[in-house]
């Protein structure tokens, strides 16, 4: 989408691999000017939100053409009967009151954010994973006293288009009560003056209501775990047609579920990304939080639902090694970074190589981030392909998400290399000297 997930799944884009060696200074720089400004300035800021609701839109109709091919005539728009139903917006509503609730629960830890410009820093529950497992149990005893979770595939049209009416209510409720907001509070990126790039980008940084948060609330909670409930339901659709579920569809639900849990499981991570230091709480990620990841992300089981495909057991063991190096490199490349941040002189971090820059951090230069800069985009462009290849190779539909992803992380990528490079200069420079890569060793 352009970015959250656009840069969807925040948890996995942070921002350079620094270790912290002293408190971050409050930041002193000015509003973003026009020439600062992203994803294509007021332009993309008209454009995107006008054109990301018809993509969902387009997307899951073509996903139940016979062709399901992803550069097609687009059907006819669905009337308006089947783009509403009060059953998907009593479910749309229904879920966010459940989450809401459960991130209210005081279980888990409370965890520190980065410092904000006026020297203070936020708390934050991290019980996210604590939300997925009760979810988890709520959605079995449900479905256990006879709930119909296979209906979510005829219900996906107007849940999506419930999704987007909360995105968007959503997005002008976060631009008018900036204006109450003190001038600290804004992000930078988003507070130029330009009511449609604003609205787009978000103004305040970190908008709350009391102590509940709402941009790290919807990061990582209403879509993240509702994109696996979809999956889910998908799964159950699958069993009412064929009396069991198929091999295609258990790996891309498998799969799937994985990345959500480890997002949960190191949710504490989130408080260093972009997302949450950097970008105001606006429409880009309000739309990508609660519309886009949910239902573009689960468009590999939906296709399955419509478009069975045969999977032996060779290739499905072929698919889950590459999901598992993907995941491997993932995860090994992040947790490296954050053991790095937390503490370097840990064991298993004492010994890397470091460069240091003129800020009192240092940047990794070895290990994992030693082989290309953004390693972790390489255990994500992996796992991707994997949970598409399950498709098979007879439509092109399912691989919208490669194809998406791999621009989302270089765009994602770029915008690393600006900041980095403002923050830290000569030290960047002989960083990437160092390691020439990007994402794919000898390639990219």
């Amino acid at each position: 989408m352009l970015h959250c997930q656009l840069y969807y799944v925040a948890w996995t884009f942070n921002t350079c691999h620094i270790v912290e060696i002293s408190e971050m200074k409050p930041d002193k720089r000015r509003c973003a000017s026009s020439k600062d400004r992203e994803f294509g300035g007021t332009l993309g800021a008209t454009c995107i939100p006008v054109f990301l609701p018809l993509t969902v839109l387009y997307l899951l109709s073509v996903s139940r053409t016979p062709g399901a091919a992803l550069l097609q005539w687009p059907p006819p728009l669905p009337p308006a009967s089947q783009l509403w139903d009060p059953v998907a917006a009593a479910l749309v509503l229904g879920w966010l009151t459940l989450q809401i609730v459960l991130y209210l629960l005081p279980v888990g830890k409370v965890a520190e954010g980065m410092v904000l410009r006026d020297g203070t820093k936020l708390r934050y529950p991290i019980n996210g994973f604590h939300a997925l497992c009760i979810s988890a149990a709520l959605l079995a005893l449900s479905v256990w006293l006879g709930m119909p979770l296979g209906y979510l595939f005829e219900l996906l049209m107007p849940l999506a288009t419930c999704a987007m009416g909360l995105s968007f209510l959503l997005s002008l409720y976060l631009y008018i009560r900036s204006f109450w907001a003190p001038k600290h509070a804004l992000a930078v990126g988003g507070n130029t003056g330009n009511p449609l790039y604003d609205f787009f980008m978000g103004r305040e940084l970190n908008p709350r209501i009391g102590s509940f948060d709402l941009k790290y609330f919807c990061e990582l909670r209403p879509g993240l775990i509702g994109w696996v409930v979809i999956n889910l339901g998908m799964l159950m659709k699958e069993v009412e047609l064929r009396d069991s579920p198929s091999l295609a569809m258990l790996l891309v639900n498998g799969f799937q579920l994985l990345y959500v849990a480890d997002a949960l499981w190191n949710e504490e991570a989130l408080l260093t990304t972009m997302d949450i230091v950097h970008d105001g709480f606006g429409f880009m990620l309000a739309f990508g939080d609660l519309t886009w990841v949910p239902f573009t992300y689960s468009l590999q089981a939906n296709f399955l639902v419509v478009h069975p495909q045969p999977l032996g057991p060779v290739g499905a063991a072929a698919i889950v090694l590459l999901n598992g190096m993907g995941y491997f490199i993932f995860r090994q490349s992040n947790s490296q970074k954050n053991q790095f941040r937390r503490d370097p002189t840990h064991p298993s971090v004492a010994g890397l190589e470091t460069i240091p820059t003129a800020t009192g951090k240092r940047l990794l230069v070895s290990g994992w981030w030693g082989l290309v800069r953004h390693p972790n985009y390489l255990g994500d462009l992996l796992m991707a392909t994997a949970w598409s290849l399950p498709c098979g190779a007879s439509h092109t539909l399912p691989y919208f998400y490669v194809l998406y992803f791999t621009v989302l992380l270089i765009h994602r990528e770029a915008r690393d290399e600006r900041q980095c490079r403002s923050k830290y200069g000569l030290a960047w420079d002989t960083y990437c000297r160092r390691v020439p890569y990007r994402i794919v060793p000898y390639i990219y």
